[in-house]
C-alpha cells in the first residue's frame, strides 16, 4: 500500500511541471519552466527600451587685425621755384575684425516599441524591426527602429535598451495640420534653397 502511493506521488511530481506549462498555455515556446521567455527566434516580439540623447556644441571665434601708416613730406621749392612748396603727404589706415559664433544643439527620444524578430545571424545575434503608429486628432505620429542585438543583452523581462542595439537606425516623424502648419511655405523654401 506504501509503495503504490510513493509510486503515484512519484508520477504526479513528474507529471506536474508538464501539466502546468499546459495549463499556462505556452507548451513548446520556452526551454524550460524554470526559465525566462525571451525573444530567440525569427517571431518573437521584444520590447525595447529607447533612450536617445544627443547634444552638439560648435564655436569658432577669428580675429584680425591690420595697421597701415604712410606719410610723406617735403620743404620749400628749389631755386626759382622755391614759391612753390613740395608735397606733403599723410596717411594711415587700420581695419580690425572680431567674428566669433557658436551652434548648440540637443535633442532628446523617450519611447517603448514592441520589435519584431526578422532574421538571425550566423553568430546568433537577432536582427529586429518594428513600427510604431499613434493617430491623435488627425496629426500621425510614425516610429520605426531596425538594428540587431545580442541575446544576452536581453533583460529578464524580455526588455532591451536602445543602446545596446548595433545599425540602430530610428526614425520619429509626424504629419498632420499642425506639423504642416509649422513648415515654411512653398515660396520661402525655393529662396531658403537659393540663398
Amino acid at each position: 500500500m506504501k509503495i503504490r502511493k510513493i509510486l503515484l506521488a512519484t508520477v504526479i511530481l513528474l507529471l506536474l511541471p508538464l501539466s502546468l506549462r499546459i495549463w499556462a498555455g505556452d507548451f513548446g515556446q520556452s526551454n524550460s519552466l524554470f526559465t525566462d521567455i525571451k525573444a530567440q527566434k525569427i517571431g518573437d516580439i521584444l520590447t525595447v527600451l529607447i533612450y536617445e540623447y544627443s547634444n552638439a556644441t560648435s564655436q569658432v571665434e577669428s580675429k584680425s587685425q591690420k595697421d597701415n601708416k604712410a606719410s610723406t613730406s617735403g620743404g620749400p621749392g628749389i631755386g626759382s621755384f622755391d614759391f612753390i612748396p613740395l608735397f606733403k603727404a599723410e596717411g594711415s589706415s587700420k581695419s580690425s575684425f572680431n567674428g566669433k559664433g557658436e551652434n548648440l544643439r540637443s535633442q532628446t527620444l523617450r519611447a517603448k516599441m514592441s520589435v519584431t524578430v526578422v532574421g538571425r545571424k550566423e553568430n546568433g545575434d537577432l536582427i529586429i524591426q518594428g513600427s510604431r503608429t499613434v493617430v491623435v486628432s488627425k496629426e500621425k505620429e510614425t516610429m520605426s527602429l531596425t538594428g540587431v542585438i545580442r541575446p544576452k543583452d536581453i533583460t529578464a523581462g524580455n526588455t532591451i535598451d536602445s543602446y545596446l542595439i548595433a545599425d540602430a537606425q530610428i526614425s520619429y516623424t509626424g504629419r498632420g495640420p499642425n506639423n504642416n502648419s509649422s513648415r515654411p511655405g512653398p515660396v520661402m523654401r525655393f529662396i531658403n534653397w537659393l540663398f
